[in-house]
């Protein structure tokens, strides 16, 4: 009997350990890996990268910088302003759980008492890990701020490690 099993539970081990890459790409929905914008305003975005379990925070950064610089190119844009940002986990909550439970039943004159001892491990990479900016668009020579890219440099710079 725990022949039949044993190919279940390690077929299961290995699904969990599956992943979802990080790669640079329209989400295909809500809770896809990949970049979503939204229009605010004419020049005006709101920019998100959905990173994969486990994805450092600077890939998701940089391919956040990197769709910015892209509409911006897209819609005829030299640099991008980036007025908000924010870093968040998303997703699943990581980490071991423990549990215990009790139970007893008693049906005629017999009755039982039962313990159990639960455990989970996260076996997907880590959490994912999203990241938000607001951007205004400009057109033009770029102010000299921290805060400002230039559409095409960004474009080049990391657009070349993706």
């Amino acid at each position: 009997m725990i022949r039949l099993f044993l190919p279940l539970i390690a077929s299961l081990a290995v699904a969990g350990c599956a992943t979802t890459p990080t790669v640079y790409q329209a989400a295909a929905g809500p809770q896809g890996v990949g970049w979503s914008d939204m229009r605010i305003e004419a020049d005006r975005y709101r920019v998100t990268f959905q990173g994969g379990p486990g994805a450092p925070p600077e890939q998701v950064s940089d391919y956040a910088l990197l769709h910015a610089a892209d509409l911006a190119i897209a819609q005829g844009y030299d640099w991008f302003r980036v007025t908000q940002r924010s870093m968040r986990p998303h997703g699943r909550d990581s980490g071991s759980r423990l549990s215990i439970g009790t139970g007893s039943t008693s049906y005629g004159r017999h009755s039982a008492v039962g313990v159990g001892i639960g455990t989970s491990f996260d076996l997907g990479g880590g959490p994912s890990l999203a990241q938000t900016m607001e951007i205004l668009l400009g057109k033009g020579p770029a102010p000299r701020d921290p805060d400002v890219y230039v559409a095409q440099e960004v474009r080049r710079t990391i657009g070349a490690r993706t």
